[in-house]
């Protein structure tokens, strides 16, 4: 299939382009809320300069790629079987996200910056620790594959390439909010001092977007 297959594909339908839309805004409000990973990028570029914190978002986002590839097989070989096991899958979606979404409402909304443990390495070792934290977290494809089956776009492509388009636009909204983040560290950090209620309103944004996509998932069909 060349590009030009490829991008008729992806516009077939005017309910393609809505969930593509709905995916990378649900990615760009998961990705903005206050998590390890992109405090930590915060960290990094606050204590030691932005190209620290960008280091550790290239690491962060590579890793994502097999995590993709690894959910790319697995998921379309769940959903090329049979409604039952498509349904046990949707089932595990939704309960999954349902339980984050627990875990994010016991959390007390607090944005929690501590400088004193951030050792300074090199950009080489900020990446290379990057990748290895995001690979070795089973959370991420567990994230993935709760994350991805419902907003598979497109009757006319695989759902291996759907995942990959997929997985690449998450590594990208995630990486663009990753790096802003790099570049604004002492601005939000500052911001976020000023203002505690902030923690609370991701918290609760975060909570809202989780159950609206266990309920979409839920709602989608083979």
């Amino acid at each position: 299939m060349d590009l030009k297959q490829l991008l008729l594909a992806l516009f077939e339908k005017a309910l393609n382009l809505e969930l593509i839309i709905s995916f990378i805004l649900t990615t760009s409000v998961l990705a903005i809320s206050p998590g390890p990973d992109n405090i930590y990028v915060m960290m990094q570029s606050l204590v030691h300069g932005r190209r620290f914190g960008l280091a550790t978002v290239a690491g962060l986002i590579s890793g994502c790629l097999v995590h993709t590839t690894l959910v790319a097989f697995g998921a379309s070989a769940i959903l090329k079987s049979n409604d039952t096991l498509f349904l046990i899958l949707k089932l595990f979606g939704a309960a999954y996200l349902l339980f984050l979404a627990f875990q994010v409402y016991r959390s007390n909304g607090k944005v929690k910056m501590d400088s004193s443990k951030i050792p300074k390495k090199t950009e080489l070792q900020l990446f290379k620790q990057g990748v290895i934290m995001n690979v070795l977290n089973p959370k991420v494809s567990l994230f993935f594959l709760a994350f991805f089956p419902g907003f598979l776009f497109s009757e006319g492509l695989s759902t291996e390439v759907q995942f990959y388009i997929l997985g690449f636009l998450f590594m990208l909204f995630s990486a663009l909010i990753f790096s802003a983040i790099a570049f604004l560290a002492g601005f939000i950090s500052k911001y976020v001092e000023r203002n505690a209620k902030v923690g609370l309103v991701l918290k609760w944004m975060q909570i809202l977007v989780l159950l609206g996509i266990a309920i979409f998932i839920l709602s989608a069909t083979n």
